[in-house]
Parts: structure tokens; sequence; C-alpha cells
């Protein structure tokens, strides 16, 4: 599913899917052992590493997805004591942790969005903000999208991409950004209304196979 189609997919919603209790059971008892048996750990990044990766690289674009994905992994083994199954599952506290260090590149993701909203086609660039946009469109994220997306608040759009890229339930952006489930609600519905309203009310997927 290309981000394009994802993003439409929440701004003209449909289902998100929960992960099965008895996979985030298991997330959590490996993730505890890990605290005294540390290769259990192995578990968990083997399971979500290409995940975060791949929701960074939407986000920011590849050049510097594996250095924040790499970085998330090792706070989360770092900090991996702390972590309570009452609180939220696995998923939810690594997205937590990763979007804590797109938080630091907020500004360029936000250029990037502009950026691309301007670009025609992919071309050759120089500047990080550029070659995130190109990327991004390559990914198939359209000129019309981006620009909506700039739109966006930086905590509704936050909360609208984990849903959307990160493929995250209401309960699991909660936990992952420490807040109220209603919050969550209303900041994707302000997302929402945004992006429909800079689209003309339209889906920007509609008639693509």
């Amino acid at each position: 599913m290309t981000p394009d189609v994802a993003l439409a997919a929440i701004v003209f919603p449909g289902r998100v899917s929960a992960a099965p209790v008895e996979t985030a059971d298991e997330d959590s008892r490996a993730l505890e052992a890990s605290v005294r048996e540390p290769d259990r750990f192995t578990q968990i990044f083997d399971t979500y590493f290409g995940q975060v990766h791949s929701y960074v690289a939407r986000r920011l674009g590849t050049d510097i997805a594996d250095d924040l994905a790499a970085e998330t992994f090792l706070i989360a083994f770092r900090q991996r004591e702390r972590f309570n199954s009452r609180n939220g599952v696995v998923r939810a506290w690594l997205y937590g942790i990763a979007t804590n260090l797109i938080r630091r590149h907020r500004r360029n993701e936000v250029r990037a969005w502009r950026a691309t909203a301007k670009l025609p086609l992919p071309e050759p660039t120089t500047g990080h903000e550029e070659r995130v946009a190109a990327q991004v469109t390559a990914q198939g994220v359209s000129r019309e999208l981006a620009a909506a997306l700039a739109k966006v608040s930086a905590k509704d759009r936050e909360v609208l991409l984990l849903v959307a890229l990160g493929q995250l339930t209401y309960d699991e952006v909660a936990a992952a950004l420490g807040i109220a489930y209603g919050t969550v609600c209303s900041r994707l519905s302000r997302a929402r209304r945004v992006i429909r309203e800079s689209l003309g009310h339209t889906d920007p997927t509609a008639g693509d196979s």
C-alpha cells in the first residue's frame, strides 16, 4: 500500500485492525524476559525493526531512516526495564520512542511536504528537504495530499500518520503518545477535516487500481 492510499484510507476511513492479543502478550513476555536474558530482545528487534524503519522512511525519507530506526531500538533496549505491559503493547511503545526521535526533524518534515507539493516529478536535488520531498513523491504521495498534510497541525498530523502509516489502533496511538483515547479521536478528526477541506472533499486515490 502506497502512502497516498494508506492516508486516504484514514481520511476517508475504513477499519484499523488491532494486533492479536496473543501476539501482544508474547511480545510483552519477551521484552520483560530480556531484562534478565538480553538475547531475548532479538525477538522484538526481528519482529518490529522493519515496521519502524518503514514508518520513519515514509515520514523523513530513507536517508535518515537507518539511523533513527537503529536509535529507536537502542533506546528501547536500554529502557526495557521501564516497559509496563499494563500501560500498552510493545509495538505502541516502540512507535512512541520513534515518534519522539522524529519530532527533532519536524521542521524538515513540514518543509518536505511543502516541497513535494511543488514538485511536478521527482528530479535531482541537493538539499535535505528537497531529497525527502523527491523520495516521498516517488513513493506515491500526490502533490495535493502533501500540500494538505503540511496544513495539519503537528500534533494532529502525528496521530494521523501513526494510524495511516504505522497502522496503529487508536488505543496504541494513545499509549505511544501518552494521551487519552478521546484526544486521539479529536486530533484525528481535526486532521481528517483539514485534509478533506484541502482536497475539496475528494479522495486523492479515486480511480486507482
